[in-house]
Parts: C-alpha cells; structure tokens; sequence
C-alpha cells in the first residue's frame, strides 16, 4: 500500500536529514524493546544500553540527544526505571549540570583574551615542534581550568580567522574586500601548494590542541564533566583532586608531549606540516592592521579578561563555591567590566553547551535504569574478583575501550556508580575505592582520544565549519590520533598500576592527604 502525504511527510521529518538506514534502525530498536522487556527485563536493560551507545557513536549522523531521548523517554514509559529516579540522578549530579551552563557561557565571556593569546602564540614561535608544543601546553593548561569544547572553539576560531585571511589574499584581493573562503575557485595557481602546505599545518595544529584539551583534562575535578561527577562521589576538592591525579596526570603529559614533539620532527601520522613563509607574510601584515585598530576600549577589556581568568584559577584551586557558581561569577563580571548588557548578547553565551546539557540529563535516565535493572552489577563483581593492581589494570581498560566508542562522561558515570555502591556495601575498602576512582577517570580520558566519539572536543573540532576547509574527515583524525592513543593508553595504564600506589602512599606518609573520615569535611 502506497504510504499517504502526511504519513510520508511524518516519515520525512522524524529525525530530519538523517540517513534513512538511521531512522529506520531507531524505530526498529522502538519496535523491538517492548518485546524484549516482556521476556527479560535485564537483557532489554543491556539491549537499551548498546542501543544508546550506538546513538553517540553516530554522532554525525544525528545529534545523540534525539534518538538518546526518544529511547529514555520509552524506558521510562515500559518501567525500567521511574521519573523520580531520573531527579534523583539530575539532583546528585547537579554541580555537573551548572558546570555546563555557567562555566562554558562564562568562558566565553573572556574568549577575546583567549584568541589574543593564541594568536600572538601562532605569529611568535616559528619552529613548527615549537609551535606543535605551545598550542598543546595551553590547551593542556587551559582544559585544567576551564571547559575543553570552549579551549578548541577559541583554537578554532583563530585558525578559521587566519584560513579566511589567506584564502582572501591568495584570491587576489585585500583586507577590505569581501571574500568567500569556502571556494578555492579565485586562488591563483600559484598559491594553491601554499594554501594545501597551511591546510596541513592547521590541522596539525587542531589536533594537538585536541590532545592538549585530553592532557589537561585528566588532571583536574573541572578539566572534563565526569572528573566532577567522580570527584563528588569520593568528596574530593579542586586541590586533593588534582594532587592525586598527578601521579597519572604527570607522567601522561610528559609523554604526550614527547609524542608531540616525535610525531613533528620524523612527520608521521600526517603530521610535520610547515607554515608557508608566503603565508606567514599575509598574517604578520594582518596581525599589524588589526592591532593599530586596536582602541582603548579594547585594550581595557583584555585586562578586565585577564584578571578575571587569574580570579577563576584562585577560586578553583580555592575551593571557594561549587564550579557552577564560580562559573556564574564570571559572566556576572565578565559582563559587567566588558559592557555587554544586552540580553540577547549573553544568550548567545549558553547555545554551545545547552544541547549537550540536555543529552547529559539523558544520560543520567540511562544510568537509572542501569541502577534500577543492575546491569552492571555482574562486571563489578568480575572486576572485583581481581586483587591490588590487577583490579585497577582491569578497570582503566573496561573504562578505555567503552569510551573510545561511546562518551566517557557516559561511561565515567556509570562506573563510579557502581564502584561506590560496592564500597558502600562494604565489598571494597575505602583506600581501593579511592584508587579505583582515579583509575575510572584516567581510563575514560586517555584511551578515548582514539575517536571523535569518544572525546567531546575531537567531536566538536570534526562538526565544525573549520574541518572541510582543511579537509580533516573523521578517518584522518583517527589515523592523526593513533600515536596519542598508543602512548597515552600504555603510559597512562602503567602509571596507574605500578606509579600510583607508591605516590598514594607517600602522600599520606607526608601528611599531603588524609584518609577517609565519614563526616569529615574534605
């Protein structure tokens, strides 16, 4: 029978451009769960599970946030969890959820520090290992502190900025002119080897800011959204945090940025692009033009922006207010000194990170009925019949794989979940508990570099309008990553396993942190 108009047009419009094979996998998979729940609850709670999984790892395909929902709001409806499971998850979880909504909104009230830096960063250092190293270590620097999605976007718009001026230039026309950049039609042949050589270079330089965001973001309760969710289910702060990660956070930096350096000077992997000196002449000139434009107005908000970033750092480090409400004091004086009054003018602030909010929330319904169905019960129990650093080894690894596929804030959740659930049941002491923890976050910031999937900056960096101008597909940025994730993974499982035992214990012996006091204020 032929399909109606509005039957058709219904059809049309479920999730929208999505890949027909998609949309039809998605209404299969609504299909088939009813059917499987009947028969087993606990095999449609981990059929659910691989079906959410699925949704992030198409990520490209559609916004996991729609077919993610559409299945949560179907479990929710069969009774696999309950509404006010879901509230209790959100309620536990709020300091992530404001973590999201005022701290990447107030990040990018201080975005024109941020791209000043990184431009002068790009025009200074010439050496290109050089270069490679500065943009990984702010990155690094940066995600500790702040949100890595508003890290790339800010790298992002420095090279889509200086890709345009180029593009303009080697197109015969000036500063002034109006210019289309997505066209390579105006390019004189004579510049096209140059404008591929900076295309190179770009990417080159995105995908070590990328790595840097990873860095960084291991080594903090802030640098990555399920940092926060661990940190608050072990009650530590911004500074014990980050003195317990060190052990793991340390070594991995050293090594990442060894691997930076490597993959520059033998060019592997894509990597040991240079900037073309034809090219380096046009953003010298145009770093001269917009400089002398420069008023004091402008001048006095960088200063406002900096001491606003030293203040943010303080009162992180401090432990001054929960993260979102540090956050919330940024956009409050970052408006304020910098005049921006307008309300639609701050909206604008909160678009990037409220659609990964909503998905966030969607995670936590999964995570109730993973709680409610104990779907992970069996693995813990499996990961728990290993002993010491065995049992950390094996862990980091479950975390690794799962968030290379999937989303390690996702994964990161529902792990320490159930770690804390066993230690609260009395199967597991509070110093493995500890551990275990720290082993949970390594395993899902480090490995996860491996795809786009797995680290939401990469995801970020491949959907954005920058990435076919310089021709980074998601199998090029996966082959790019391939030398991070071998080193990331073997030095962060080997720290985790062998370095941070010994470092755990000395930093007791020398009073640095304390053991567990239930009631005790950390």
């Amino acid at each position: 029978m032929k399909p109606s108009g509005t039957a058709l047009a219904l059809y049309t419009n479920f999730l929208g451009q999505s890949p027909n094979w998609f949309k039809l996998t998605i209404i299969a998979f609504l299909f088939l769960n009813p059917l499987v729940f009947i028969q087993n609850p606990y095999v449609a709670g981990w059929l659910l599970v691989l079906e959410f999984i699925f949704t992030l790892a198409m990520a490209l395909k559609c916004y996991p946030l729609l077919p993610g929902g559409l299945l949560a709001i179907q479990a929710i409806a069969m009774g696999m969890t309950s509404t006010e499971k879901v509230m209790h998850e959100v309620s536990v979880n709020i300091e992530v959820i404001l973590l999201l909504v005022f701290m990447v909104a107030g990040i990018n009230f201080v975005k024109d520090l941020l791209l000043f830096v990184f431009t002068k960063l790009l025009l200074r250092v010439k050496s290109k290992t050089g270069i490679s190293l500065a943009f990984c270590v702010m990155a690094a620097f940066l995600s500790a502190f702040l949100d890595a999605l508003t890290v790339v976007a800010v790298v992002i718009s420095v090279a889509v900025g200086f890709y345009a001026i180029y593009h303009k230039i080697s197109s015969g026309k000036t500063f002034l002119d109006s210019h289309d950049h997505n066209a390579d039609g105006e390019v004189r042949e004579l510049s096209r080897t140059d404008l591929e050589n900076f295309r190179g270079f770009l990417r080159n330089l995105l995908m070590h800011a990328g790595v840097g965001t990873a860095l960084g973001g291991v080594a903090t309760m802030v640098g990555e959204p399920q940092n926060l969710i661990i940190a608050e289910a072990v009650e530590w702060g911004f500074a014990e945090f980050a003195l317990r990660m060190c052990a793991v956070s340390v070594p991995v930096l050293i090594a990442g940025l060894l691997t930076t350096a490597l993959v520059e000077k033998l060019k592997w992997f894509d990597f040991g692009y240079k900037m073309p000196d034809a090219v380096r002449t046009v953003l010298v000139d145009y770093d001269a033009h917009q400089s002398a434009k420069l008023t004091a107005s402008d001048i006095s908000k960088l200063w406002v922006q900096g001491v606003i970033s030293v203040l943010l750092i303080l009162c992180l480090s401090l432990h001054i207010a929960s993260v979102g409400l540090i956050g919330l004091m940024v956009i409050i004086l970052a408006t304020t000194f910098c005049g921006v009054t307008d309300e639609h003018a701050i909206g604008n602030a909160f678009k990037e990170a409220l659609p990964f909010t909503a998905l966030l929330v969607v995670f936590f319904a999964v995570v109730a009925v993973i709680i409610d169905q104990h779907l992970f019960t069996p693995i813990i129990t499996w990961v728990l019949t290993f002993d010491g650093q065995l049992q950390l080894a094996v862990l980091f690894m479950a975390n690794g794989v799962l968030s290379m596929v999937s989303d390690n804030v996702f994964v990161g959740t529902v792990y320490i979940n159930e770690v804390k659930a066993a230690w609260e049941a009395g199967r597991i002491s509070r110093e493995q508990f500890e551990m275990l923890a720290i082993a949970i976050n390594a395993g899902t910031n480090l490995p996860s570099v491996a795809t786009p999937n797995g680290q939401a900056a990469f995801l970020f960096l491949l959907t954005s309008a920058l990435a076919p101008l310089i021709r980074l597909s998601y199998m090029r940025m996966v082959w790019m990553a391939v030398p991070y994730t071998i080193v990331l993974t073997i030095v962060g499982l080997a720290a985790t396993v062998f370095v941070l035992p010994e470092v755990t214990h000395y930093f007791y012996s020398v009073g640095w942190i304390h053991h567990y006091v239930p009631g005790a204020a950390h």
